[in-house]
């Protein structure tokens, strides 16, 4: 169970870093190396982490507009030892999305190394 409460404990810092929009909180969050993709863009959006982080550094943050959070963990699955899976949604202003989290244990601490994500109608 300690690992499942590992992994909800950095969802909720990533949710966290979203929300206001916090770069530490997401440098907590995500491995260093992490990849951040949607198809919903052409091409393919890929970005790193070094040019992922300063743009939400650089929004509005939800928080400073009182918005409701819609943070929901849809599920975790454990592909073994040191790798997990999440599917996890969330809004950012009038935006929702399903975000598909890979997570990875380096030094006993989990991280997102992968952020592969779609952009859905608000009321999934």
């Amino acid at each position: 169970m300690s690992d499942f409460n590992d992994v909800t404990e950095t969802l909720k810092i990533y949710f966290d870093a979203l929300y206001y929009c916090d770069r530490d909180k997401l440098a907590t969050a995500f491995h260093p190396q992490a990849i951040y993709a949607t198809a919903d863009e052409t091409p393919l959006l890929y970005r790193t982490m070094g040019e992922y982080f300063p743009i939400v550094a650089a929004r509005e943050s939800g928080a400073s507009r009182c918005d409701v959070r819609r943070d929901i963990v849809d599920g975790i699955e454990f592909a073994g030892e040191n790798t997990a899976f999440a599917r996890v949604r969330c809004s950012i202003g009038q935006r929702s999305f399903v975000d598909f989290l890979t997570l990875v244990r380096e030094a006993n601490r989990w991280k997102i190394i992968a952020k592969v994500f779609q952009i859905v109608e608000s009321n999934q």
